[in-house]
C-alpha cells in the first residue's frame, strides 16, 4: 500500500467509537505468550522518499535478462491497457464477490471472463477462477471423485507429460483424502503415452493428460482421451490458454470431448512476478456442474426486463450448502481474472492466436540454433507448440548459472524429470530474432 491516510486522530476516534482504549486491545483475545513485541531483523522504518529508492535499488538487483525458461510460467506481452484499467479503483479492490449482492459490474466482468474461457476451452460452464493451475488440478481430481461414483478406487492417473508440480500439489491436497496418482507408461522417443503398455482394468476415477505436455511434446489426445473414457473414467485436460487458439481444445478431444478443462491461468495478461500471484481456471461439461468448486455467475433478466448478472452457483463452505459444500475455496483470484478479461477483450481469438503463432515460429527459430550445436539436440520427436525439451552431452546446471552471468536465463533444468541431461527452452512473441541469436551465440561459447 503506498499510502496509509490514517492519521493518530483518526485511530482515536476510530478507537472512541468502538470502545476500547489502544490498538493492543484489539489483539486482547491472543494469549500474551504467543504475541511478539517486536520484529527481530526488521530495520527501523523508513520515510516515503527513502522507501522507494530502497525498493527501486532492490528491483535493479534483478536486472533485465533475457528469458527463456517456460515451465508452466510464460513471458507474454502484456498491452500498456489491461493493467492500467485493472489497477483503476472500481476494478482494484471490487473484484471478489462474497455474497450475491456484489456489485453488477464486478459480476459482468466474471461473465465475460466465464464465457471467453469457455469458448477456449470448448466445455460448457467455467467458475470464477482457482488459486493457480496446480491446485485447479487437485481440485479437479476431487471433483472427478464426487462425479464419478461408480468407481470407488480413488486411481486417477497421469499421462507422463503431466506438470510434476501439479503432482506435488494434488497430491499434497487430495492425497489426504483418500486419492493416489499414479503415471501412465512413457514412449522413450516422443515422451508421450505408451499406447501398447497400457492396462485396462485398472478401474481409474479420472485419466489426466496435459497438453502441451511439461516437456513441451503434443499427446494424441484424442486417442488417449477415448482410452480414458473406455475405461470409465473423467478425463481431465490440463491445457496451456494460448495453445488453445490453435490447438484443438479438450471440449473436442475424442468422441466425447475431456469432462473437466483446468491449467494455469497466468499467460493471458498475468506479468511474471517472483512466484505469482496467478489464477486457475476449471471448465466442465453441463452435467458436471452441480461438482465444480468456486462460484458461477450467470446472466438474467429483472421483472422489468433489463439485463442483470447473479451469483447463480456458490459452492463455498461458507454458504448455504455448508457441509455439502464442495470446496473449502474462501477466495479466488479475482484481480487476476479482471486482468485476463482485459487482455482477452483486447486480443480477441485472432490476437491470441497471432501470440500463439509468433511463439511457435520464434521457437522453432530457437531450436534449430541451438540443436546445430555439438552437444546439443532434441530429446523427443515430434511436434511442439513453444517448448522443446533438448539433451545435452553435460550437466545443465552449470550452464545455466553461465548463462545468467551473461544475463540470460537459459530454460529449465529438465534433467530430474527426464533422467537425462536435458534443458527445456521456451520463446514467446517477446524474444526478437536478434535475442534468439544472442542465446545460441552465447550457448556455442559456454559448449565449444
Amino acid at each position: 500500500m503506498p499510502f496509509i491516510p490514517h492519521t493518530e486522530k483518526d485511530t482515536q476516534e476510530m478507537l472512541a467509537a468502538i470502545g476500547a482504549d489502544s490498538i493492543e486491545d484489539l489483539f486482547d483475545e491472543i494469549p500474551a505468550e504467543l504475541r511478539v513485541d517486536h520484529l527481530h531483523g526488521v530495520p527501523e522504518a523508513h520515510n516515503e522518499m527513502e522507501i522507494s529508492r530502497l525498493m527501486r535499488d532492490r528491483a535493479a538487483i534483478d536486472g533485465s535478462p533475457l528469458c527463456f525458461i517456460g515451465a508452466g510460467a510464460y513471458e507474454h506481452h502484456i498491452p500498456a491497457a489491461v493493467w492500467d484499467i485493472a489497477t483503476r479503483g472500481e476494478y482494484y479492490s471490487a473484484y471478489t464477490p462474497y455474497q450475491a449482492e456484489a456489485s453488477q459490474g464486478t459480476l459482468q466482468t466474471i461473465y465475460e471472463y466465464q464465457s471467453m474461457i469457455t469458448q477456449l476451452t470448448g466445455l460448457d460452464v467455467s467458475n470464477a477462477s482457482l488459486y493457480d493451475g496446480a491446485s485447479a488440478l487437485a481440485e479437479a481430481a476431487l471433483m472427478s471423485v464426487r462425479t464419478n461414483r461408480r468407481v470407488k478406487t480413488g486411481l486417477v492417473l497421469l499421462a507422463p507429460g503431466v506438470n510434476p508440480v501439479y503432482e506435488q500439489v494434488a497430491t499434497a491436497i487430495a492425497g489426504s483424502q483418500g486419492l493416489r496418482f499414479e503415471r501412465l507408461p512413457v514412449d522413450a522417443a516422443s515422451g508421450n503415452v505408451a499406447f501398447t503398455q497400457l492396462r485396462d482394468g485398472q478401474n481409474p476415477v479420472a485419466v489426466v493428460l496435459q497438453q502441451p505436455s511439461f516437456p513441451g511434446t503434443l499427446e494424441d489426445v484424442d486417442r488417449l482421451t477415448d482410452w480414458a473414457h473406455a475405461q470409465d473414467a473423467i478425463v481431465i485436460g490440463a491445457v496451456n490458454p494460448v495453445s488453445l487458439a490453435l490447438l484443438k481444445p479438450p471440449g473436442h478431444w475424442g468422441e466425447q470431448g475431456a469432462d473437466i478443462a483446468i491449467g494455469e491461468g497466468q499467460p493471458l495478461g498475468v506479468p511474471m512476478s517472483s512466484g505469482g500471484p496467478y489464477f486457475g481456471f476449471m471448465t466442465c461439461k453441463q452435467a458436471h456442474v452441480r461438482q465444480m468448486p468456486g462460484r458461477i455467475v450467470g446472466r438474467t433478466t429483472d421483472l422489468d426486463g433489463n439485463t442483470g448478472f447473479a451469483l447463480t452457483l456458490q459452492a463455498r463452505e461458507q454458504h448455504i450448502r455448508r457441509t455439502k459444500a464442495t470446496s473449502n475455496i474462501c477466495t479466488n483470484q479475482g484481480l487476476m481474472v479482471t486482468a485476463a478479461t482485459i487482455y482477452m477483450s483486447l486480443l480477441g481469438l485472432d490476437g491470441i492466436a497471432a501470440v500463439a503463432c509468433r511463439s511457435h515460429a520464434n521457437t522453432t527459430r530457437l531450436v534449430e540454433g541451438l540443436t546445430a550445436i555439438k552437444g546439443v539436440e532434441r530429446l523427443y520427436e515430434g511436434p511442439y507448440f513453444h517448448e522443446v525439451a533438448l539433451k545435452l552431452d553435460r550437466p545443465v546446471a552449470p550452464l545455466l548459472a553461465a548463462l545468467a552471468e551473461r544475463d540470460i536465463l537459459g530454460g529449465f533444468d529438465l534433467t530430474e524429470f527426464a533422467g537425462t541431461d536435458a534443458l527445456l527452452v521456451c520463446a514467446t512473441e517477446t524474444k526478437s530474432a536478434a535475442d534468439i541469436d544472442a542465446y545460441v551465440s552465447a550457448l556455442a561459447d559456454l559448449m565449444s
